[in-house]
């Protein structure tokens, strides 16, 4: 079970990293990864810091590929690195996150949003891998998230993180399922803390509408929980169930992808319905965030929910979720999304 050692949530953290990485005595020499715009945010200022105490190198990454993976991977061999930090969102975590991994050094996570829970998991999203979901990596050793600079980024990915996180209502569900049917193995623990993750937000969403320090802090908990709970599981399953099958289906044959925590939550409105739960407290959780809860609020035409309803079972077969092995007909996947008014 690996997962992080250190935890700081808190205002103006940027120059806390070098205290992180001396307590945790990661070595001389550090990456640091950014973004073209979330260097300007914090990048800069914690290479700055950094560079007081450690010897550092820098790179811009621009998307979550393959190729910026070994990118990042040669430029941690050539330099004999130690470790990595990461300063930007996920695209940004998720390429430490795999590079850290195939180089076997640590890496710090400084997330500069809060939009989904991979700001402290073991799992990345990246194109290119011939994955269509995410593949297991290492969680971050340490997490420094600065709610001021969170604050900064535009309010839809506050939102979207709440999707990602109450999508832990339906994922837990499916693995109930799973466990059930098929022996799945389950773990009461990390399914417990991952509905804790849901539970707050639905019972904090006045809180969260804000979009103030509080609510930053209280989504970035969950999420950090989220990812706790994927550690604890072994697997994703904790958070991530036919709604993330949806999203990826989404992510495949929607010309517009929205972003992932707002497909997830959409997903899970339909899920839930499935399942028998209360979707309607999950919409309007959603809504009252100002996360997407229909087709027309993420972008996508209604024609595109229906097909990938209908192809989400076949993203990751081996994985049993509520959509069963054959997955949904036409009528089915029709009929649910006009019933719960995602179309």
């Amino acid at each position: 079970m690996q997962l992080p050692r250190e935890v700081l949530l808190g205002e103006d953290l940027k120059g806390e990293v070098v205290n992180v990485a001396k307590r945790l005595g990661l070595g001389e020499r550090v990456l640091v990864l950014y973004g073209p715009r979330t260097r300007e945010i914090a990048g800069k200022e914690v290479e700055k810091n950094l560079k007081e105490a450690f010897d550092v190198d820098a790179l811009v990454v621009r998307e979550a590929t393959l190729g910026e993976v070994e990118r990042t991977l040669q430029e941690t061999k050539n330099n004999d690195i130690n470790w990595i930090i990461a300063v930007g969102g996920g695209s940004i975590i998720d390429v430490a996150k795999l590079a850290s991994f195939k180089a076997g050094v640590p890496f710090i996570s400084f997330p500069t949003t809060a939009s989904h829970d991979g700001i402290a998991s073991a799992n990345a999203s990246i194109k290119g891998l011939n994955s269509k979901t995410s593949v297991k990596a290492v969680p971050p050793v340490a997490v420094i998230a600065d709610v001021r600079v969170i604050k900064t980024a535009p309010y839809r990915y506050l939102a979207a993180g709440v999707g990602d996180m109450i999508s832990n209502l339906t994922a837990v569900k499916d693995w109930q399922l799973a466990h059930r049917l098929k022996g799945e193995y389950y773990s009461e623990y990390a399914a417990s803390l991952s509905l804790m993750s849901a539970k707050m937000v639905i019972k904090n969403a006045d809180i969260i509408r804000l979009g103030k320090e509080e609510s930053v802090r209280k989504v970035v908990k969950g999420l950090i929980s989220s990812g706790v709970a994927m550690s604890i599981a072994g697997s994703s399953r904790p958070a991530s169930g036919a709604e993330h099958l949806f999203s990826h289906a989404l992510d495949v044959i929607a010309p517009k992808p929205a972003l992932h925590g707002e497909q997830v939550g959409v997903g899970t409105i339909i899920m839930a319905y499935l399942h028998g739960l209360n979707w309607e407290e999950i919409r309007e959780t959603l809504k009252k965030v100002g996360a997407p809860t229909n087709a027309y609020e993420l972008g996508i035409d209604p024609e595109i929910i229906i097909e990938a309803l209908t192809m989400a079972h076949t993203i990751r077969p081996e994985r049993y979720t509520i959509l069963g092995r054959d997955g949904l007909t036409r009528e089915a996947a029709e009929k649910a999304a006009k019933i719960t008014g995602v179309i």
